[in-house]
């Protein structure tokens, strides 16, 4: 494939796992004989809008990938600036990001100058059409960026049907790829050790970034219901709570007192960068995502990647990711949480899981290239 592609979306020194996508990505298309790049964002989100600590890695650069630091997501003469640069460039195609209704004015003005070329196709990668914290203006914003684009790929079939729903332009879904960018699987002793954690005890895993609709609150009153029950006075276990604060952190430290689980958590309740993400992935003995709402979610084939078990709630494309054989899906409620806990620890169970997982069929991240999915499977070239 001699094509030349552009991603438009986020990528170092930004961080989190679009990034991450974002730059394996390349590198894929790189293995493609592709000539990539990707244009990031010189200022992704005001200060005022942004959740977190940080929006910026502090993991070295990657070498290997050209990665243009240059849209300003509120300037409007830098929308044109970037759009007319792009336009020269007279890509094949442009992959887009489309995960919140924010970006819908920057993207969209860009890609409309793009298209001023007669050349570029434009393929919109969409995680998420109806975002999950609604706010004013998102139908409108989210309407304004489709204009211009050519193609959706999605990873979800909510977001799939959303996006039929609002749009006639071909649109396909594929399965959440595997990230296999964060290193190896390691031995659990060696993982506990360079976390600091007893490697006596069996560990279930909530990872990634701390919001709403990801039901931290429910694992607690799950784990809450089983305390009462005296669980763990025969089960060696703790909780694993990994990620930074996007929501009210004051709200669940709060409720850890109030259910008094404090003695059955561990808190690491800060960024996981991405050297360190392998360490938290092979220290777990199951992954939990207790969602109340979901499209889908790169902490599934995370998991997947390193052949953990897998504990999904019946939301969004979740339970698509999660057959029987590799992990359990249940209601999100704190009651059948708590059951599907004590489940995946039973011996057959555990047994079962850890064999299927490992004779999983892997998804390659290749295949979101546009050899696989857009030239065969989606027809652009009208």
């Amino acid at each position: 494939m001699n094509k030349k592609i552009i991603i438009i979306g986020p990528a170092y020194p930004l961080r989190g796992g679009l990034s991450s996508f974002n730059e394996r990505m390349a590198r894929a298309f790189q293995n493609e004989n592709a000539n990539s790049e990707i244009y990031s964002f010189s200022l992704q989100y005001p200060s005022f809008l942004f959740p977190g600590k940080t929006q910026y890695s502090n993991e070295p650069a990657p070498k290997d990938i050209k990665i243009r630091v240059k849209i300003n997501s509120i300037n409007p003469l830098n929308w044109l600036k970037v759009g007319r640069e792009l336009k020269n460039k007279k890509a094949d195609i442009i992959f887009v990001r489309y995960w919140l209704p924010f970006m819908g004015p920057c993207l969209g003005t860009i890609l409309r100058i793009v298209k001023r070329n007669h050349k570029t196709k434009i393929i919109c990668i969409a995680d998420n059409l109806i975002p999950h914290e609604k706010r004013i203006g998102d139908n409108l914003f989210t309407h304004y960026f489709i204009k211009p684009i050519d193609a959706f790929v999605t990873m979800s079939a909510k977001v799939l049907k959303d996006i039929q729903q609002i749009s006639s332009k071909p649109s396909i879904q594929l399965a959440h790829p595997l990230y296999d960018n964060f290193g190896d699987k390691t031995s659990k002793e060696e993982a506990a050790h360079f976390l600091k954690i007893d490697p006596t005890y069996s560990i279930v895993l909530f990872f990634g970034f701390i919001r709403k609709y990801k039901g931290l609150d429910l694992l607690f009153q799950a784990i809450s219901i089983l305390k009462k029950e005296k669980y763990f006075d025969n089960h060696s276990i703790k909780f694993l709570i990994a990620g930074e604060f996007y929501d009210n952190q004051d709200y669940y430290f709060n409720l850890i007192q109030e259910l008094k689980i404090e003695d059955l958590l561990i808190l690491r309740t800060e960024f996981i960068s991405d050297s360190e993400v392998r360490y938290y992935m092979s220290v777990a003995d199951c992954v939990i995502q207790p969602y109340k709402n979901a499209t889908q979610s790169g902490v599934t084939p995370l998991a997947y990647h390193f052949e953990i078990p897998i504990i999904v709630t019946n939301v969004g494309g979740l339970p698509a990711l999660v057959p029987e054989q590799v992990g359990l899906v249940c209601e999100p409620t704190s009651d059948d949480i708590a059951s599907k806990n004590k489940n995946i620890f039973q011996q057959q169970s555990w047994t079962i899981f850890r064999g299927h997982s490992r004779r999983k069929e892997k998804i390659q991240l290749a295949k979101i290239c546009p050899s696989y999915c857009i030239f065969e499977r989606i027809n652009i070239n009208d």
